[in-house]
C-alpha cells in the first residue's frame, strides 16, 4: 500500500481528470457479489508475448464489482488446489471467491465473491485504517488463518472452528516504520504445523515464528533499497517465493518475483511497463502437474481510480 503515500501528490494533480468508477456512497458488505473479470494481455504492446524467462503467462484479469464500494485494496491472497481464492483488504475485509480456469488450465475468470468483515479479539469488527490495515495472509494445516496488520503491528489468528480472533507471536521490538511492516506472511512447514514466516517490508528482515513459541530472527533478504518485501509463500524442497515491489511516478510499478533455495536464487521474474503490472503485493503458489508451480499475483488498487485490481497467473517448472 506504500504506493498510495508516494503517489498522493500525483493523484491530487490528476484526480480531476480521472473518471469516477467507485460507487457514490458506502454499500453493505457480507452478501454475495458478482465480480467482473476483464482479460488482459501480458504485454498490451505485444499481445503475442506469452512468457517472462521461464515463467509462462497463464492469463490475467482486471477485477471489479459495481455492487459494493469495498471491493478494493486487496493486499494478499491464497489460492487452494481446489481453486478457492481468499484475500484480505487494507480496510479489514475478507474476500472469498474461486478462480475459474478453461480446459487448458488458463485463468479466465473468478466466481461470485463474498465480503465479510475481519473482527478483533473482542469479537467486534475492526474499524478504521489504523486498526484494520490487513496486509498478509497465511493458511495453517488445521484450517486456522493468520492475518498480519500494519499501523498497529500485530498478527491475529482466526480459528477454523470459529470463535474470537487472538494475537499470536510476532517480532518483539522490530521497530517497523509506518507502512513498512509485516506485509509478507506465510505458513512455514519447515518450522512445524503451527509455524509461519514473516518479513519486514522496508528492512527485508525475516523471522520464523510459531503459534506456541516466540519468533526467531532469520536472514535479511538482499534487495535494492527502493524495493519492499510485500509477499511470500513457501514451496517444496526448501524453496521460497518472495515478491518485491517498487514504485515511482516516472517508472510506475515494478515487481520482482524471486524463488530462493538453500543455495540462493533459483528463478527470477521482473515486471515493469509496458507489461501489465500495477501495485502487485500478493502471491500464492499452487502445486501443479509434473512438478510445475502456478503463481497467482494480485494487485492492491488502494481504493484509487488511478490503479486497478489485477489478478495474474504464471506457470513455472523447476529445473531438476
Amino acid at each position: 500500500m506504500k504506493r498510495l503515500i508516494l503517489g498522493a501528490a500525483l493523484a491530487a494533480l490528476t484526480a480531476c481528470a480521472q473518471p469516477s468508477s467507485l460507487p457514490k456512497g458506502p454499500m453493505a458488505a457480507g452478501s454475495g457479489i458478482t465480480i467482473t473479470a476483464t482479460p488482459v494481455a501480458l504485454n498490451p504492446q505485444d499481445p503475442s508475448q506469452d512468457r517472462i524467462g521461464d515463467f509462462v503467462y497463464a492469463g490475467g484479469l482486471v477485477l471489479s464489482s459495481d455492487q459494493t464500494s469495498r471491493f478494493h485494496g486487496l493486499s494478499d491472497l491464497r489460492v487452494t488446489q481446489d481453486r478457492k481464492l481468499v484475500s484480505i483488504s487494507d480496510e479489514g475485509d475478507l474476500l472469498e471467491s474461486r478462480v475459474l480456469l478453461d480446459k487448458t488450465g488458463r485463468l479466465v475468470g473468478v466466481g461470485p465473491g463474498k465480503l465479510t468483515v475481519l473482527t478483533g479479539p473482542d469479537g467486534k469488527p475492526l474499524q478504521g485504517k489504523k486498526e484494520a490495515d490487513s496486509e498478509g495472509l497465511a493458511f495453517m494445516p488445521n484450517g486456522d488463518r493468520l492475518v498480519s496488520f500494519e499501523a498497529i503491528d500485530r498478527i491475529l489468528l482466526y480459528p477454523a472452528k470459529g470463535g474470537a480472533a487472538r494475537v499470536v507471536p510476532s517480532p518483539v521490538d522490530a521497530g517497523f516504520p509506518p507502512n513498512g511492516g509485516m506485509e509478507a506472511l506465510a505458513f512455514d512447514p519447515a518450522v512445524g504445523p503451527d509455524g509461519y514466516i514473516i518479513a519486514g517490508e522496508d528492512s527485508g528482515e525475516t523471522w520464523t515464528c510459531r503459534v506456541t513459541a516466540a519468533c526467531v530472527k532469520g536472514p535479511t533478504l538482499e534487495k535494492p533499497p527502493e524495493f519492499g518485501v510485500v509477499a511470500v509463500d513457501r514451496l517444496a524442497d526448501g524453496k521460497t517465493a518472495w515478491l518485491f515491489r517498487a514504485w515511482d511516478p516516472v517508472r510506475g510499478s515494478r515487481i520482482t518475483l524471486k524463488v530462493l533455495g538453500p543455495a540462493g536464487e533459483v528463478a527470477r521474474m521482473d515486471m515493469a511497463k509496458p507489461l501489465t503490472v500495477d501495485n502487485l503485493e500478493g502471491v500464492s503458489a499452487v502445486p501443479g502437474k509434473n512438478g510445475a508451480i502456478r503463481f497467482y499475483l494480485l494487485s492492491d488498487d488502494n481504493f484509487s481510480n488511478s490503479q486497478k485490481t489485477i489478478l495474474l497467473a504464471f506457470d513455472w517448472k523447476p529445473v531438476k
